[in-house]
């Protein structure tokens, strides 16, 4: 069977080579500790800045004019005359290619956000 000590005996000591492997166990899970640690810090850090920065984009986007529930209504203003060849849209502005009423091709590009034309540009060719 199995004999019970009793708890007010005292451990043995080790040998000198078996307390120094121990020593440098201890030591071992204390760095180890110690790295997870500030691993795990990180990873908040990371989420908490992700957090704060998200929350700031999120105004910004609804502040770029257009609404989210109404369609956007906006009215170009091309010159007299002007003939559309093509159309393009990208970042919320839209690029009308053409030509003027006296042959000029032109590009024209129309910002949706502040509603006006931003660049006319007049194609010249050989």
């Amino acid at each position: 069977m199995t004999t019970i000590e009793p708890e007010d005996q005292e451990e043995k000591p080790l040998d000198p080579a078996m307390e120094s492997v121990r020593r440098k166990m201890v030591r071992l899970q204390i760095v180890s500790g110690a790295i997870m640690f500030v691993s795990l810090m990180a990873v908040f850090g990371a989420v908490v800045y992700k957090a704060m920065h998200s929350e700031a984009a999120a105004p910004a986007a609804a502040a770029s004019g257009v609404p989210s529930d109404a369609p956007l209504a906006a009215t170009v203003s091309l010159p007299l005359g002007f003939k559309v060849q093509s159309t393009s849209f990208s970042a919320g502005q839209i690029l009308f290619y053409g030509e003027t009423a006296e042959g000029k091709n032109k590009a024209l590009v129309f910002d949706l956000r502040t509603g006006r034309t931003v660049a006319d540009v007049t194609v010249a060719g050989n």
